[in-house]
């Protein structure tokens, strides 16, 4: 179960703390109202984002987080320190949006008990390629949103994975437009389902 940080049914939260694994994001925004299993959190480990986790007391204090056996850094160093140049040109107002705390979370995991998980370059490559067939506007990376998925679909081919609480909407510079297009050709070929009514109801497993 890989649950975003959009709308989620009350009624949801039963069948989500019911999934065998489940996968959430930076915050845990949606820990609570969509249930509070929570055996993995999936954080942007460059820029802002990181900074604020990282130096917020809430954030290791949160239940989600303290709870997950596994945080997922979903920006490959690497692959971000190529992008700081160009980016310096293209979006300079995005300067710190390189910056790699990739060390900080692995501190944070081997204080705390909890196996970090960093996903590579060739997901977030590969996810970009995908991506390319719905020819998405100029954008600067996938959501995590997108690399978890690919990630997990890469790693745990024969398990039922399904989403909830994505809305494909957020911030300017994700192709959340063509990740939605991608997202249901995943589900039309069997390999995702969506947590609500439908989808819910005619559960395809195997398929």
């Amino acid at each position: 179960m890989i649950v975003g940080n959009g709308e989620i049914a009350e009624k949801e939260a039963g069948v989500i703390d019911a999934a065998d694994f489940v996968i959430r994001f930076n915050d845990c925004h949606s820990y609570g109202a969509g249930g509070s299993r929570t055996d993995a959190v999936a954080v942007c480990n460059t820029g802002r984002p990181a900074k604020a986790m990282l130096g917020s007391p809430q954030w290791r204090a949160h239940p989600g987080v303290v709870s997950a056996r596994e945080i997922w850094s979903v920006r490959d160093p690497e692959k971000f320190a190529a992008m700081r140049a160009p980016l310096a040109v293209s979006y300079p107002e995005l300067d710190d949006f390189c910056d790699d705390y990739t060390d900080e979370f692995t501190a944070f995991c081997a204080d705390t008990g909890k196996t970090h998980v960093v996903i590579g370059k060739a997901v977030h490559e590969a996810v970009d390629a995908s991506l390319s067939a719905f020819a998405p506007a100029p954008y600067i990376v996938p959501s995590s949103g997108m690399i978890v998925i690919a990630e997990v679909l890469n790693s745990y081919a024969d398990a039922e994975v399904t989403l909830a609480g994505f809305g494909h909407v957020g911030w300017e510079w994700h192709p959340f437009a063509a990740e939605r297009q991608l997202v249901d050709a995943y589900i039309a070929a069997g390999r995702l389902k969506r947590l609500s009514g439908e989808t819910l109801i005619s559960s395809s497993h195997g398929a």
